[in-house]
């Protein structure tokens, strides 16, 4: 049979990619008038120096799926094994008379190389930016994908919400968008750096904003899962940025953010590899990580790289001690009380952010450490103080009202905390103040931060749970 020879034919081996910034591999896919004949494909080298363009090839955004179970395509003639999902993808790709040429990861990338698989990840923010298009590959048809996906799109082209079409529409829209792809975080600067996105599900196809614009429509249909929103909300938010985004103007025109807010926004996102949730957040982010010890090193154990984060995010003598094997870290730490989260404005932009209501402290009357500390909180009500409005970000964490905020020592942005027993729990690692204009009261907040040293002082012990939530703090028995 056709697979019994398939197996007896020789593996594909890589050529060295040739050195140089810029120089990727492309994959030619190759036309073929039969449908169930086998994927033929071809890898050639190309050069992303021209950065003031876009170029002619598509870059496939997609969950790879279970490692273990494979099925072969060929390259140039010889057998390269790939994963169900990819070759459920390229079988849908390949047109019947036209070749078709892709961005890969799986294939364009040696990923047997390591050298070669940390060099391409920092150039993969720009292989997507500069693809004429990114292809979301969310898998094949299944639980009523395509008529959730025509929903979708007829929801997408209406002008207001409009009541649900019925229980089966809704759970075949709920479970398109519980599918892997909206979780995985190296999805993310996928879509964060396209120019155009489409979207594809079995063999229907849709246009990456109308998409967006269909599933807001239909939100009524996951008001009630919160994990639906944040998930969909964060990655649809990036999808509907790729129509504003200058076309053909290189690296310049992606958008970009501080890896702090990257953090917290994307954190709880999926990966196979714990240390992929640092370096998938790398290439979105406006920051230089190149003397933190944060880009990609495939040797360097998860704890280090945890630690060295934390360090870039708060200060490189913050105290900590990172528990083994988990993603937790303890940080025993002197820190300033600022202020306190009065009152909070939910979703106030289609990204999920949040504009909270913060009462400042204005007296350098230092509340007493220990548990008079803790207990006198609400002592800021009886101290001099002024009210501000202040914009979040998008977080996987929501801020509540009654959280602090505090500045820890040797830190620049502030950090947003919760009393949980006998600790606190880190909500928000590093916000970002407003930034000052001269004009208005909330222009003092950052003015404040730099007075923030001459108040009092205080020992704060908190725990950042990476990937959990700040209620798994209450038994404290992992953290003792």
């Amino acid at each position: 049979s056709k697979h019994l020879l398939s197996k007896t034919m020789s593996q594909y081996c890589y050529s060295p990619l040739l050195p140089g910034h810029g120089n990727i591999r492309l994959l030619r896919l190759l036309p073929h008038e039969d449908e169930s004949a086998d994927i033929q494909c071809e890898l050639y080298d190309y050069s992303l120096q021209d950065s003031c363009r876009t170029h002619l090839y598509e870059a496939l955004s997609y969950v790879w799926g279970d490692p273990e179970e494979k099925l072969p395509i060929f390259l140039h003639k010889h057998r390269f094994d790939v994963t169900i999902n990819l070759h459920s993808a390229l079988f849908r790709l390949r047109n019947h008379s036209m070749e078709r040429i892709l961005w890969v990861d799986a294939i364009c990338i040696d990923q047997a190389n390591r050298e070669e698989k940390e060099h391409q990840i920092q150039s993969m923010a720009n292989i997507y930016g500069q693809a004429s298009r990114v292809v979301v590959w969310l898998g094949e048809a299944a639980d009523d994908s395509t008529q959730a996906l025509e929903e979708i799109r007829v929801a997408g082209g209406r002008m207001f919400s409009t009541h649900s079409s019925g229980e089966v529409v809704k759970e075949a829209v709920l479970a398109l968008l519980l599918r892997p792809w909206f979780r995985r975080i190296w999805i993310l600067q996928e879509v964060a750096a396209a120019r155009h996105v489409s979207i594809i599900c079995g063999s229907m196809e849709i246009d990456g904003y109308a998409f967006c614009l269909g599933v807001e429509q239909l939100k009524e249909f996951y008001d009630e899962r919160p994990d639906l929103q944040s998930s969909f909300r964060s990655v649809a938010y990036l999808i509907r940025g790729a129509t504003f985004r200058r076309k053909g103007l290189g690296q310049d025109s992606k958008e970009t953010w501080p890896l702090g807010e990257l953090v917290e926004m994307y954190r709880t996102h999926e990966a196979t590899l714990r240390s992929d949730k640092v370096y998938a957040l790398l290439g979105m982010s406006s920051d230089d990580v190149s003397k933190a010890g944060l880009l990609p090193d495939y040797s360097v154990p998860w704890q280090d790289l945890f630690e060295a984060l934390i360090r870039f995010l708060l200060c490189k003598e913050t105290p900590m001690k990172i528990l083994p094997g988990k993603t937790i870290a303890v940080i025993e730490s002197q820190g300033c009380i600022l202020g306190k989260i009065m009152s909070i404005q939910r979703d106030i932009s289609v990204n999920g952010g949040q504009e909270v209501h913060v009462k400042w402290r204005n007296k350098l009357d230092g509340l007493e450490d220990t548990e008079e500390f803790t207990n006198k909180l609400d002592g800021l009500e009886d101290t001099e103080e002024f009210i501000t409005n202040w914009t979040l970000q998008p977080s996987t964490e929501s801020t509540r009202e009654g959280d602090v905020i505090c500045l820890l020592q040797g830190a620049s942005n502030p950090t947003i905390i919760r009393f949980c027993q006998d600790c606190w729990a880190i909500i928000r690692i590093t916000a970002t103040p407003p930034p000052a204009t001269g004009t208005e009261p909330e222009d003092e907040c950052p003015k404040y931060l730099q007075l923030a040293q001459a108040f009092r002082t205080h020992n704060l012990r908190c725990i950042w749970n990476w990937e959990g939530s700040p209620g798994k703090l209450q038994g404290q028995d992992e953290y003792e």
